[in-house]
């Protein structure tokens, strides 16, 4: 481990190279990283870096929107199959119909969606600023896509607004499931219920706190309470034990494991800076639609 943190270190100054990790990727790998943070912050902190090459520490999609963002720089990503099965469950086709149906929509696209989908949308958003741009927006029918669970969350604060809902999901996040809050909550009486907006109506229904992956823990950190359940992957543990070594975090079930995410480890995060592969490419043609919404998204937000 000491050896691979040394050639990573030295890496980095030959490849002026910059880690960017999101909370759910291990913990060996956090611990090398420059950032950590949710969808969002590395969506903003990629376009602040001087460094002319980004090692993405996350699944395709954040690789490509770190591209899209900053179209001069190299984005290697350590593995090119952690992928978010989620980012694909949006039908164009649907899209397309749906702007058909609804003269006045607007389509706000989850940040967890390919650069393919992203060209489609009028603006993206993520779990810790939805709430905000989603409001901001002008239209009153919204098409969310591609996660109906968040779209309902967000659709169930802004009444005012005519939500079209997608059939997309998080895998790791509808497996948690409403017993299995209910069972550690009797287990943990005391503790506070931490939930992401992902999760099923169900699992929001009992939560004490609900929000982003950063929300979770800007929360816990700041809350007086000394137990929590964490409903959301089980990576964020690493910060927020980190932040709160006097605090206990517990699982909800044994399900809240990405195997995506699990799959950058540190031995690949080398390996990507010394071969400089896998490199993310965009077709120019996808990659100049896709980063509108994105652009929307970081002016509104």
């Amino acid at each position: 481990m000491e050896e691979l943190v040394k050639q990573l270190e030295l890496l980095k100054k030959e490849r002026d190279a910059v880690i960017l990790a999101h909370y759910y990727v291990s913990d060996e790998v956090q611990a090398v990283a420059d950032y950590i943070g949710d969808s969002y912050y590395l969506s903003k902190i990629a376009t602040t870096v001087k460094e002319k090459t980004i090692c993405l520490c996350g699944v395709q999609f954040m690789g490509e929107s770190a591209k899209l963002l900053n179209p001069e720089k190299v984005v290697v990503i350590p593995d090119k199959n952690a992928d978010c099965p989620m980012a694909h469950m949006v039908d164009i086709d649907r899209i397309k119909k749906v702007r058909e149906e609804y003269e006045d929509v607007a389509v706000a696209c989850y940040i967890n969606s390919t650069a393919e989908l992203k060209q489609y949308a009028d603006v993206c958003v993520t779990s810790a600023n939805a709430m905000k741009v989603v409001q901001s927006l002008p239209n009153k029918n919204i098409f969310f896509i591609p996660d109906e669970h968040l779209g309902r969350y967000i659709a169930s604060k802004l009444p005012e607004k005519n939500f079209i809902f997608n059939d997309g999901f998080c895998h790791v996040h509808t497996s948690i499931t409403a017993e299995n809050v209910k069972k550690a909550k009797e287990a943990r009486p005391d503790a506070k219920v931490l939930v992401h907006p992902e999760c099923k109506l169900e699992v929001l229904e009992l939560a004490d706190y609900i929000g982003s992956t950063s929300g979770i823990i800007d929360y816990a950190t700041n809350s007086e309470d000394k137990e929590f359940l964490i409903c959301t992957e089980m990576g964020v543990f690493y910060e927020l034990n980190k932040k709160n070594p006097d605090k206990r975090f517990y699982s909800v079930g044994h399900r809240q494991f990405c195997p995506n995410m699990k799959l950058i480890t540190l031995d690949k995060v080398v390996r990507c800076l010394m071969d400089m592969s896998p490199v993310i490419e965009l077709d120019t043609d996808i990659a100049e639609k896709a980063k509108t919404p994105l652009d929307r998204m970081l002016a509104l937000s």
